[in-house]
């Protein structure tokens, strides 16, 4: 018989997209069955925060988060803010966000990005929750934002947050994960066989490292251009170990203590 695969926890997926309408319990069934034991369904806007959170309460294997996406953050109504921060209070929320910066499509003017980024920021503060972070071309500012914030809040158990879909280098790296931060790896780690971003992945501590697949985007090799599901994020697991020289087995263990740890999933993985 052989032996099972080692757990892993998807620690970015948006189950709730429409691409998933129409089988979203086959995909969790694949997800299963590749050793994927939980997964964040994670809310970029008021609607998609509302369906993470039931797909939460209707399936035990997945936590929601609540926030609004810097890209979103101008289509955001009155009150938007305010019903997020009190769906953040909901038992099956383990996060704020996503939030964050986006100085590449900058759908959303730079300043109020800053501005909801620092309102999610401050929820986190008062929730206690950690904080999802999106970073695409705004590294230095997303820095000084983060260390700003985690300066102020003074010893805690959890992680203060995780770096989704890291894409900078090692001095991001090496700026955020000093004040406790997690680095979270998805496909396109799967897309370079050296750079910065490899660069960051092998050299950063074993207890820095989650994983995700930022499901239906960004599939990895060799399913890049598919719908991504989350029984994939063992595509980019794969590629973290080789990146690292590392045995499979004990890194799985690692980043799955690791996700547990910042989203507080220890009754979900017992």
């Amino acid at each position: 018989m052989a032996e099972p695969l080692p757990a892993l926890v998807d620690t970015h997926a948006h189950l709730m997209d429409e691409q998933f309408a129409a089988d979203r319990d086959q995909v969790l069934a694949r997800a299963a069955e590749a050793g994927v034991v939980a997964i964040v369904c994670v809310g970029y806007d008021l609607a998609s925060s509302r369906a993470a959170v039931d797909l939460a309460e209707r399936f035990p294997q997945l936590v929601a988060t609540v926030g609004v996406h810097p890209n979103y953050a101008a289509q955001a109504g009155p009150g938007d803010f305010e019903t997020i921060a009190a769906l953040a209070r909901h038992p099956r929320v383990v996060a704020v966000g996503e939030t964050g910066l986006d100085h590449y499509r900058q759908f959303t003017p730079p300043e109020l990005q800053l501005e909801w980024l620092r309102r999610h920021l401050r929820l986190a503060a008062e929730t206690g929750l950690p904080v999802v972070i999106h970073c695409r071309d705004a590294a230095e500012a997303v820095g000084e934002e983060l260390e700003a914030w985690a300066a102020t809040l003074g010893s805690r158990e959890r992680p203060p947050g995780v770096l989704h879909c890291f894409a900078g280098d090692e001095r991001l790296a090496a700026r955020c994960t000093r004040w406790g931060f997690l680095l979270s790896f998805a496909g396109p780690l799967t897309f370079r066989r050296e750079g910065a971003l490899v660069d960051a992945a092998r050299r950063a501590t074993a207890d820095q490292l989650v994983v995700e697949t930022d499901s239906p985007y960004l599939a990895p090799a060799p399913r890049r251009g598919q719908r991504n599901e989350p029984a994939w994020v063992r595509l980019t697991f794969t590629r973290l170990a080789e990146v690292r020289g590392a045995e499979p087995a004990a890194l799985a263990r690692q980043t799955t203590r690791n996700a547990a740890r910042l989203f507080g999933l220890d009754p979900l993985l017992e």
